[in-house]
C-alpha cells in the first residue's frame, strides 16, 4: 500500500496498490514554508507490537540528520517514520524521502502533517511491513528502529542491492554495542562479526530513554553503518555457517568445538555431498574427526577461541576448511 501526499486539504487517503507501484504527487502549497504544529502524540495509543517509541528531542533529531551527511540528490529510506518528527528534518535536504510505515494511523497522520509543506512532493509513503517489502533504490537509510526487528532489519539492509552509501540507525544500546564490539570485548559475538565483514560500523552517540515518548525501558544508541563496496568475495551463507558454529560456545577452544559429535556429523555429511557432486572419491579409511583436528592444528587454530579471533582470522579459518573441501552449507 502506498499513501499519496497531496496538498488538497482533503482527508488522508490510503490506496492499496501492487507491490512496487508508485504514486506521483505534486505539492500545491505556495509561499514560504510554514512551521508545522507539533504533533500531539498523546492522541495515539502506542502499539507495543510495533515497538513504537517516538523520538521527540529536536537536538537528537538534528544530530541524526547531520551524521547522515545528506546530499541534495539523495533518496533517503526512512523506516518507521511514525508521525514524522525526523521526516520533516530530512525533507528540505534531499531529493526524496521514502518512508516505510507499518501502522496506518501513523501513515495517515504523517500525510496529514506534510500536505501543507512545500516539500510534500518529495515524500513517498509505503504502508506495510519493512521486512516483507521490496525495497526501492535509495542512497541513505535513516531509522529509529523497532527494537524487536533490529537484527533482521540490519541484514536486510546489508543484503540490499545496489548498495546504499550509509545508514544512520537508532538501536537498543546493548544491540548497538554488539554491532561495534571488537575481539576480546565481552559483547563480541556472531552479530559483531557478521556485520563487520559486510560494513564499517561506528557508534555515533548515546540517547537516553527520556528522549522518547513513551520512554522505552532501555537506553538507546545511534550507529552509522557503511557497506563495504565492493563487498567481500565470500558466500555469506557459508561464512555464517562457520561463524554460527564457532560462537555456539565462544569461549571454548576451536579444538573442543570441532570435537563435538554433532559438528563432526554435520561437516562429514557436507564433505561427502561435496565430493559426490564433484565426482571426487572419498577416502575409504576416512577418520573425519582427525581430519578436522589436523586442519585446526596445521593452521594454529586448535587453542584459539572465537571470542578473541579477528575477522581476518575467521577468513583464514574458512579458507583452510575450503581448501580441504569442507563446507558449511
Amino acid at each position: 500500500a502506498v499513501v499519496s501526499t497531496q496538498s488538497t486539504g482533503e482527508q488522508p487517503r490510503i490506496s492499496t496498490m501492487p507491490r512496487g507501484s508508485a504514486v506521483t504527487t505534486k505539492d500545491k502549497g505556495k509561499g514560504k514554508a510554514k512551521e508545522l504544529p507539533p504533533i500531539k502524540t498523546h492522541e495515539f495509543l502506542m502499539n507495543k507490537t510495533f515497538g513504537q517509541h517516538l523520538l521527540k528531542n529536536p537536538a537528537i533529531i538534528d544530530s541524526i540528520v547531520e551524521k547522515a551527511e545528506l546530499k541534495a540528490t539523495d533518496i533517503v529510506l526512512e523506516i518507521g517514520p511514525g508521525t514524522g518528527n525526523l521526516t520533516f528534518r530530512l525533507l528540505p535536504h534531499v531529493k526524496k524521502v521514502i518512508a516505510v510505515e507499518v501502522d496506518p494511523r501513523m501513515a495517515a497522520e504523517l500525510q496529514k502533517r506534510v500536505q501543507s509543506s512545500p516539500h510534500a512532493s518529495k515524500l513517498h509513503i509505503i504502508l506495510g511491513d519493512f521486512l516483507k517489502a521490496d525495497l526501492p533504490y535509495f542512497d541513505v537509510c535513516v531509522a529509529n528502529v523497532p527494537y524487536q526487528i533490529s537484527s533482521p532489519l540490519t541484514f536486510k539492509l546489508l543484503s540490499h542491492r545496489p548498495l546504499f552509501r550509509t545508514a544512520v540507525l537508532m538501536f537498543q544500546r546493548e544491540f548497538a554495542m554488539r554491532l561495534v564490539a571488537q575481539p576480546a570485548d565481552s559483547l563480541y559475538c556472531r552479530l559483531s562479526v557478521n556485520t563487520q565483514i559486510l560494513s564499517k560500523v561506528k557508534h555515533v552517540m548515546k540517547v537516553g530513554k527520556n528522549n522518547f515518548k513513551p520512554p522505552p525501558k532501555v537506553e538507546s544508541s545511534v550507529v552509522k553503518i557503511s557497506p563495504l563496496n565492493p563487498p567481500p568475495p565470500i558466500n555469506f551463507v557459508e561464512w555464517d555457517g562457520l561463524i554460527r558454529l564457532c560462537f555456539q560456545r565462544k569461549n571454548k577452544t576451536l579444538g573442543a568445538i570441532f570435537k563435538q559429535s554433532n559438528v563432526i556429523e554435520l561437516l562429514e555429511k557436507n564433505y561427502k555431498t561435496y565430493c559426490s557432486v564433484n565426482n571426487i572419491a572419498v577416502e575409504p579409511d576416512l577418520d573425519f574427526k582427525s581430519k578436522l583436528l589436523s586442519i585446526l592444528e596445521t593452521n594454529n587454530f586448535s587453542e584459539s577461541r572465537s571470542s578473541k579471533l579477528s575477522i581476518n582470522e575467521f577468513l583464514r579459518l574458512l579458507t583452510a576448511f575450503k581448501e580441504n573441501k569442507i563446507h558449511f552449507i
